[in-house]
């Protein structure tokens, strides 16, 4: 009966059948005890089902099992997975403890060394890449790419070609990058690697594909991800991060209740024990709470995504911004841009530029946008191309150029619009409709203006509704006035009689900054004192008499 039973279970395990694997497995092994190999596969098949601290107490066991039978290698290379796995948790201090053990297992045989050494190196290039040293990252998963192929190691060749890939990413090479995730994904793909290591190179590309931009690729390989869990139903961990990375297509291509469900769903499999999933199942809800202008909601989501150790940005940031809190939203996302590493700084930026702006900081917003031009230049990928043109047309907008900005929006809007991201390309309408408002075209600006809240009211992105009334109603009384949006609302201060002190807290901006938009507005008007801008303002109903 033992004997049946150890059979089934190793059939059931090749069948992904976990549920049955684990209590056929478990009934060996409190019976007669069970041989390495299977309780590795009892201790995978734990991982699997959500129970993680049965599942590293099981590779222990496996652990102590290869060592009583003189197996060095066994014994190092599970010891050097246990120690990957509680790094990739966080739990750095055993998690080195265990790659150190592992070291000097397989320092104890040649035959050791040689299996264990392609896994071990990875452990230490991750290391390099999560310290933000990409360039002795890249050159050790090489190393480890190398001895991976020559002794045939499936798994750590599908891990070296996955970190090398997101090293070259970090160094600004995206298409040999992402030809390397590419590259580890068609092992994973044919059924070459261990489940374990299946779902670290899915769920670790698609993030990566997100990092870079690459909208098209995560999608592609997210709907790989669905089927792969679909297939294994009664798998928990990675489950919900495929849940995940549904919410984030979602929300972009505006499907921002299933983003939500989709979102729920992965904190149920977060409780059900797939901590991969954690933060991203609470940042996407409060990323579509913030854009609805839920911001109670956002606040809550938002603090739950941070209490797992990684900072909630640049959501956080943005949803002070919308609160009215651009100061604090701008030490938010400056702290944020300040510890990441390359890649996540990279997807930061569009944030940044937007507060840059709100707070005045003209300067820095252009360097910020200038940076994204550069990547986007280099990268070619159509969603870096949109956020860096609509970062350049923002920009060239405060800076008082109107004309100049139109062509970046145009690419900008096209791009969005290919890519089904319709609050975005909505957005872009927003910032098309101030250009030609600043140029005088007040029909081109009324058609925008409608086509973007059409847009956003069918979001129920209610902030960016009320945004786009209260431009449509300061179009409306500003008539063909010469002046920007920003020196309008400068002008109606200054008709409030507010100081420029004042009317730099009120906007956020510096007084240098106000006085510069000042003088714009009496070059632009042949004035040269309050009294007569507070005149224009009232003779051309910029604010109520």
């Amino acid at each position: 009966m033992t004997s049946a039973s150890l059979d089934q279970g190793r059939a059931a395990f090749a069948e992904h059948r976990w549920g049955a694997a684990f209590d056929l497995l478990t009934r060996v092994e409190h019976e007669r005890g069970l041989a390495p190999t299977d309780l590795e596969r009892l201790s995978t098949t734990t991982l699997l089902l959500g129970r993680d601290a049965e599942g590293i107490d099981c590779a222990t066991r496996a652990h102590e099992a290869y060592l009583e039978v003189d197996d060095a290698a066994g014994a190092a290379r599970i010891a050097t997975w246990i120690g990957i796995y509680l790094m990739g948790k966080g739990d750095d201090a055993l998690g080195n403890g265990w790659l150190a053990r592992a070291r000097r297992i397989a320092g104890t045989t040649e035959t050791g060394a040689e299996s264990s050494a392609a896994l071990l190196l990875v452990a230490a290039a991750l290391d390099d890449l999560y310290a933000g040293e990409p360039a002795r990252a890249a050159r050790t998963f090489a190393e480890a790419l190398a001895i991976a192929e020559r002794v045939r190691d499936r798994d750590a060749t599908a891990l070296a070609q996955l970190g090398q890939g997101q090293a070259q990413l970090m160094l600004g090479d995206a298409v040999r990058g992402l030809a390397l995730l590419d590259e580890a994904m068609v092992a994973v793909t044919a059924g070459e690697i261990s489940p374990v290591a299946s779902g670290v190179v899915y769920c670790s590309v698609i993030t990566t594909c997100h990092l870079a931009f690459d909208v098209r690729r995560a999608q592609q390989w997210t709907i790989a991800l669905d089927r792969w869990c679909g297939d294994r139903p009664e798998m928990v961990m990675f489950s919900g991060q495929c849940q995940v990375h549904r919410a984030e297509l979602y929300r972009l291509h505006g499907a921002w209740g299933d983003a939500i469900t989709a979102a729920r769903v992965a904190q149920d499999r977060a409780r059900l024990g797939d901590w991969t999933g954690s933060f991203g199942a609470w940042y996407q809800e409060g990323e579509v709470h913030r854009l609805r202008g839920e911001f109670d909601a956002a606040e809550r989501a938002f603090h739950r995504a941070a209490e797992t150790g990684y900072p909630a940005q640049p959501g956080l940031a943005l949803l002070r911004l919308a609160q009215g809190r651009a100061r604090l939203a701008r030490s938010s996302i400056d702290d944020a841009v300040a510890t990441a590493d390359p890649a996540t700084r990279r997807a930061l930026l569009a944030a940044l530029v937007e507060i840059d702006l709100a707070v005045g900081d003209h300067s820095a917003a252009r360097q910020v946008a200038d940076e994204l031009a550069a990547a986007a230049a280099d990268a070619e990928i159509p969603m870096m191309r949109a956020v860096a043109a609509g970062c350049e047309a923002a920009v060239r907008l405060e800076e008082g150029d109107a004309l100049g900005a139109l062509p970046a929006l145009r690419a900008a809007w096209a791009l969005w619009h290919e890519l089904d991201a319709p609050y975005e390309a909505a957005r872009c309408r927003v910032l098309a409709a101030r250009a030609a408002l600043a140029l005088g075209d007040d029909a081109a600006a009324a058609m925008d203006l409608e086509a973007a809240r059409e847009v956003f009211a069918a979001l129920g992105a209610v902030p960016d509704v009320l945004r786009v009334d209260e431009l449509a109603r300061r179009s409306s009384r500003a008539g063909s006035t010469p002046l920007t949006a920003r020196e309008v609302e400068v002008v109606r201060l200054v008709a409030e009689g507010k100081t420029n002190r004042a009317i730099a807290g009120q906007l956020y901006l510096s007084e240098k900054t106000v006085d510069r938009h000042l003088s714009n507005v009496f070059a632009k008007l042949g004035i040269s004192s309050r009294a007569a801008a507070t005149a224009y303002a009232y003779e051309h109903t910029l604010i109520s008499r």
